[in-house]
């Protein structure tokens, strides 16, 4: 089977069984025996990949042979170069330290979608768009990083595994589609 390429909306658990009524893949993607290739927390958005193959996703999510990750995150406040820079080379987070990473700061992609609901963001402070691209993933990794530097993360978007990206292939939340696995490795 073709990988299946998900936007996974805001609030959505990653995993097929409910648990207290909340939404899950299941809410969106009906096709039986794919799982998920790697996690988004449920307060994360964005791309997903799912399948049945299991060597597929071992490829795309073994810690070993991960396939480089770009998340998009709103943060609190303007990061400046020394920030930045923090970010990008390891960085303790008490539990582990991260290995290098690339992180810039972008406009806001005008490909995106708004928020539902939208972001709280406080009164008087401004909030900045970096590209963060991984190619590890531990819990919560995103949004610590960013804490760690003293700018908070006020929203997360997966856009791209691999080569396989939402810029490309523009789907809105809860949309999904087939994709063929030689995609993830073109460049």
């Amino acid at each position: 089977m073709p990988l299946i390429l998900l936007n996974k909306p805001f609030e959505v658990l990653c995993q097929f069984s409910s648990q207290d009524g909340r939404e899950t893949l299941a809410d969106y993607v009906r096709v039986p025996g794919v799982y998920p290739a790697g996690r988004l927390d449920a307060d994360s958005e964005g791309l997903l990949l799912l399948t049945d193959d299991g060597k597929l996703q071992h490829e795309i999510a073994h810690p070993d042979r991960k396939e480089a990750k770009i998340y998009l995150a709103q943060v609190e406040g303007v990061p400046d170069a020394a920030a930045l820079a923090r970010l990008r080379a390891p960085l303790d987070l008490g539990d582990f330290t991260t290995r290098p990473c690339e992180a810039v700061r972008i406009a806001e992609p005008d490909w995106l979608w708004p928020r539902d609901p939208p972001i709280r963001q406080r009164a008087g402070h401004p909030t900045s768009w970096l590209a963060i691209t991984l190619r590890e993933g531990k819990n919560r990794q995103v949004r610590r990083m960013t804490a760690a530097i003293g700018h908070p993360t006020l929203r997360l978007v997966r856009s791209a595994i691999g080569a396989i990206s939402l810029a490309s292939h523009p789907l809105m939340p809860g949309e999904w589609m087939e994709v063929s696995p030689r995609e993830l490795r073109q460049v």
